[in-house]
C-alpha cells in the first residue's frame, strides 16, 4: 500500500495516476463529451507544436503535429454523413485544418497552427454546449 507518511497508508483512489483518471473519464463519457476531449487534445498538441516550431525544435514540432493530425483524421473518419449539412460543413472544416497544418509544416509557420487551434476552439465550445445540455434536449 502507498503512503505519504511512514506508517500511514494512502487509499488506492488517491494513488491513481492521472493516466488512469483520463482513461476512466474517456470510458465513461458520453459521445458528445468525447468529441470535446478530442478537440482539447488536438488543441493541446497544436499549441505544443507551435511553441516548439517557434523555438526551432523541428523534430518535437513534427511529432506533436502528427498527434494533432491523428485526432483530426479520427474526427473526419467518424463523421456521420447521414446527418446532412452539418456533417458536410464539419468535413470541409477538418479538411481545411489538415491543409493548414500541412502548409505550417512545410513553411515552418506556427501562426497557421494558431489559426487551426482557434478554429477547433470554436468547434470545441459549440460541442461543449451540446455536451452540457440536458440529455432530453439532445434527443
Amino acid at each position: 500500500m502507498l503512503s505519504l507518511e511512514p506508517g500511514r497508508p494512502m487509499s488506492t483512489h488517491l494513488a491513481a495516476s492521472p493516466q488512469a483518471y483520463r482513461e476512466s473519464a474517456v470510458l465513461t463519457a458520453p459521445p458528445e463529451r468525447l468529441v470535446v476531449m478530442l478537440y482539447d487534445g488536438a488543441r493541446r498538441f497544436l499549441y505544443q507544436a507551435a511553441v516548439t516550431m517557434r523555438s526551432g525544435d523541428v523534430q518535437t514540432s513534427h511529432e506533436r503535429l502528427r498527434r494533432a493530425e491523428a485526432i483530426i483524421d479520427h474526427l473526419l473518419a467518424t463523421l456521420d454523413m447521414s446527418q446532412g449539412e452539418i456533417a458536410l460543413q464539419l468535413e470541409s472544416i477538418y479538411i481545411f485544418c489538415q491543409r493548414l497544418i500541412g502548409e505550417a509544416r512545410m513553411k515552418q509557420d506556427a501562426d497557421k497552427l494558431d489559426k487551426v487551434s482557434e478554429l477547433l476552439g470554436e468547434l470545441r465550445d459549440a460541442w461543449d454546449q451540446v455536451a452540457s445540455a440536458p440529455q432530453a434536449a439532445r434527443a
